[in-house]
């Protein structure tokens, strides 16, 4: 909350402009506010680094201060190079302290579940993020999952999970956040007696006839 960045208007545009900036240590960077055009800023790539590596990451509140004044904000996204992890743009979100916003925070698992413990089953982590609405105030770090109690085959889905105190699920709340699986090497081991089954299907009625038939006349 006491973070503050300091950011200069941007007035020169295009590929080359903002190939310049990053030599020189800078981000080119859009502040979007409500209801008015975004502001092109500049701002320090370490001020951008500490941002993501504090605990909140993303979802990190701070001050952008230019033009002798301070807005409250958010990265809203973040554009890198594919093959260098390179940051190469940074759009902002100016925020209000007293207006709902939605942000998407990280599951936290916790606990070892019965399924893994003692039934040799694995945790298959399918859902790792959530979307929530609520005051910036009160965004989560993370929203922990105790999985302690789970069996194999069992599973939990946004809707077993209870919220924090002034936070909103939006993400489907059938969507499964983790399920207890069983290993792949006993499913491919399944296998086989499942076609052991089909070989093992009753003859036709006419096959059996044919059968019967030949026993017959080798009786005679």
């Amino acid at each position: 909350m006491g973070l503050t960045i300091k950011a200069e208007k941007r007035e020169a545009f295009g590929k080359n402009a903002s190939r310049r900036l990053r030599k020189q240590g800078l981000v080119p960077a859009i502040l979007y506010g409500e209801g008015r055009v975004g502001v092109p800023l500049i701002l320090g790539k370490k001020d951008v680094f500490m941002i993501l590596k504090s605990e909140s990451g993303e979802n990190t509140i701070f001050k952008v201060a230019f033009d002798s004044k301070t807005q409250d904000a958010m990265i809203k996204e973040l554009q890198t190079d594919s093959s260098t992890d390179e940051i190469l743009h940074v759009d902002l979100i100016q925020i209000s302290m007293d207006k709902a916003i939605r942000v998407e925070v990280p599951f936290l698992l916790q606990g070892e579940p019965i399924g893994v413990k003692t039934e040799g089953g694995f945790v298959d982590f399918m859902t790792r993020e959530v979307e929530i609405e609520c005051l910036p105030r009160d965004i989560p770090e993370q929203i922990k999952v105790d999985i302690s109690q789970l069996h194999l085959h069992q599973f939990l889905k946004i809707a077993d999970i209870r919220p924090p105190e002034g936070v909103k699920f939006i993400s489907d709340p059938a969507a499964v956040i983790v399920l207890i699986s069983v290993p792949h090497a006993e499913e491919v081991a399944a296998k086989p007696a499942e076609e052991a089954e089909v070989v093992a299907e009753p003859k036709e009625p006419e096959v059996i006839k044919k059968e019967r038939a030949e026993e017959q006349k080798e009786e005679e």
